[in-house]
């Protein structure tokens, strides 16, 4: 008989996949290497070895996979949807392959040949209904744990919230609409400072916008002034970004100096829809969700989120 040795299988692919239950990229800071296992090899009888099973990395809905040089190669913004980052190597080919009329008994064999090797960068860009926008210690953390399951840290003090937590909030009617908190800025935050980027990078795909604003100016500073400070900082990141469909959530009614401070910023602002709130007392809650449930589902042009910023 001779040589009769069977392929060798190929080996696996690299495979990430969106993951509704994932919330960060975490676990991708501090492993970083992954590899596939090759096939196995052929054996005698015209035996071909197995392929070897895909690696399916899971990682947030809503994560950007980009090239080392910075060139796009996906955009993993569904749950279950696949990107194959690098291909697994092809078997070898065995004696079989080669006989001929002439060769009845190859000795030959072609060696496989090796998979990809590849580096990536991933970059999280959450996807959420309604973006919770505020100075540290507005209160958003709070908010959004009064609403929905979510429980982001909380303390009285600033950024307390590293990356971005996401809550659902169930309305009637088996509806529901997510919220993300994701981390306070500054001024300056377009350039970076602060947390800058970390933060506004999870605002371009939300549908709305909370302004959650400190009315009674625990920090120092007036709710005027935090206002229009967040709306310069969203369009100097991405022009236009503050023009998105948003509702301002008056926090801190429950203390002295919030109500005069309301007055005078609805007088200011007589266009805006201003809904006072106790985050920390859960006052007035249900009118915030409503609100935020009836423009999300009755408002026929907020069906696809916008688009991120131009790379």
């Amino acid at each position: 008989g001779g040589p009769d040795g069977g392929d060798g299988g190929d080996g696996g692919d690299v495979v990430l996949r969106g993951a509704a239950g994932e919330q960060s990229l975490v676990r991708y800071r501090f492993t970083q290497h992954f590899s596939c296992k090759h096939g196995v090899h052929g054996k005698g009888k015209d035996l071909h070895g197995r392929r070897s099973p895909d690696l399916v990395l899971e990682v947030p809905v809503g994560t950007i996979v980009r090239g080392i040089d910075g060139a796009l190669l996906g955009d993993i913004d569904a749950d279950g949807k696949e990107l194959v980052v690098a291909l697994g190597g092809r078997g070898g080919r065995g004696n079989p392959r080669f006989a001929t009329n002439n060769n009845r008994v190859p000795m030959e064999t072609e060696n496989g040949l090796p998979g990809e090797e590849v580096k990536i960068e991933l970059e999280l860009k959450t996807i959420a209904d309604v973006g919770l926008v505020g100075f540290p210690n507005a209160g958003k953390s709070t908010l959004l744990s009064a609403i929905s399951a979510a429980r982001p840290k909380v303390a009285p003090y600033p950024f307390t919230t590293l990356h971005p937590v996401v809550g659902v909030v169930e309305l009637p009617g088996y509806k529901r609409f997510t919220v993300a908190d994701v981390p306070g800025l500054i001024d300056g935050a377009h350039d970076n400072v602060g947390l800058g980027h970390s933060f506004l990078r999870h605002i371009e795909r939300t549908r709305i916008l909370v302004y959650v604003l400190d009315m009674a100016g625990v920090d120092g500073r007036t709710p005027f002034e935090d206002y229009e400070s967040l709306k310069k900082e969203l369009d100097l990141y991405m022009s236009g970004l503050s023009k998105r469909p948003s509702l301002i959530a008056a926090n801190k009614m429950d203390i002295g100096e919030s109500a005069e401070n309301l007055e005078l910023f609805r007088h200011e602002y007589p266009n805006e829809r201003v809904i006072p709130i106790s985050a920390a007392n859960s006052d007035n809650l249900d009118e915030l969700v409503d609100a935020l449930g009836s423009t999300l589902y009755e408002d026929n042009t907020l069906n696809q989120p916008e688009g991120g910023k131009q790379q």
